[in-house]
């Protein structure tokens, strides 16, 4: 079990969490239900207490597993679920988004799927800049008062969402967000330029999606055409094309390099890298199997030397990016030349 001192602050609660967070994007598509059962139960037998999902993850299985899971295992109270709403769960015009009605019929549901009559922390997927924010917060203020969420969270939103939940919230006495969960890694480090700052004035509990980049830190990819890429079973185009570039492999094989010249496999020092970055909470791992969990535990107590710090700015240095995870946001309009 992790040591107690390992655990950090989560924002402006009370609440402390495992310097990494499990994320349960496979639980039911990439991973079988009875291997995403073991790597949950394996988590929390090593003081994981976070676990990330969403009602959309495997059309909602996701939820029903790790539902299913605490039931069995009896560690509900010890951990925090965090789930999000946004994307459609449905073929009616509003069975998606961030209004009130949404919102309270999505929680009703994944309280259904989970399995519990309360979530730790309930997270607007994405930003929708055609709804009022004061809707969405008063929506889930609501909740709040109903004991079905304990706090709620925002991912992927810019610095100027930030400020304004923040303001909003103070002048019409509302509930806080409490966090902020965002796409962050070595290969894209734009989120240092406005929204960690942000999140540091607002004082949110920052999660951090992708830390490996899409697996492109991890050396897994070569320097052949980009082609090539596309032939991986978790790459079809898209969004997803856009990030593994050419020229975002070649400098995540650069610090590939880099990590075995120090005897670190590349995904470990990736994952300390992020988690060790002022202001981060806790990365999101998403292991596909068991033995992929049991690789990265031991990093919760580690820690990343200066030296490997300033060398890691020497590749891509602060605040800059060669690679584009911001593409889903519906509120970036630049793209990386």
């Amino acid at each position: 079990m992790l040591d107690h001192s390992f655990y950090k602050k989560f924002g402006r609660t009370g609440l402390r969490v495992s310097p990494i967070a499990l994320g349960t994007d496979n639980f039911g598509n990439a991973t079988s239900k009875s291997i995403s059962e073991k790597i949950l139960n394996t988590a929390i037998d090593h003081g994981i207490n976070l676990i990330d999902t969403a009602n959309t993850y495997a059309s909602g299985e996701s939820e029903k597993i790790i539902g299913r899971t605490l039931k069995d295992n009896g560690h509900r109270d010890q951990v925090l679920i965090a789930t999000k709403f946004f994307y459609p769960t449905g073929k009616g015009v509003n069975d998606c988004g961030v209004s009130r009605k949404h919102i309270i019929q999505a929680c009703e549901d994944s309280l259904k799927r989970l399995k519990t009559d309360y979530i730790d922390l309930y997270q607007m997927h994405r930003v929708d800049l055609e709804v009022p924010l004061e809707e969405t917060l008063s929506a889930l203020t609501s909740l709040v008062s109903q004991g079905k969420i304990r706090y709620f969270g925002a991912t992927t939103s810019p610095s100027w969402k930030i400020v304004e939940s923040h303001m909003l919230s103070d002048f019409k006495n509302l509930a806080f967000t409490v966090s902020e969960q965002l796409p962050y890694n070595l290969l894209d480090r734009r989120a240092e330029n406005e929204i960690l700052p942000a999140c540091e004035w607002a004082d949110l509990a920052v999660l951090v999606w992708s830390p490996l980049a899409m697996g492109m830190l991890t050396g897994r990819y070569n320097n052949k055409s980009h082609g090539a890429y596309d032939t991986h079973r978790y790459i079809r185009g898209g969004i997803y094309s856009e990030r593994i570039t050419e020229k975002a492999v070649k400098v995540a094989n650069k610090f590939a390099e880099l990590a075995r010249t120090h005897h670190m496999t590349p995904a470990h020092l990736a994952l300390l890298w992020v988690k060790d970055q002022p202001g981060i909470t806790a990365p999101l791992i998403g292991p596909r199997t068991l033995d992929h969990l049991k690789d990265l535990i031991p990093l919760m107590s580690q820690r990343l030397s200066q030296d490997l710090r300033l060398a890691c700015d020497d590749i891509v240095p602060p605040g800059s990016a060669v690679a584009n995870f911001l593409n889903t946001a519906p509120w970036m309009k630049g793209k990386l030349m």
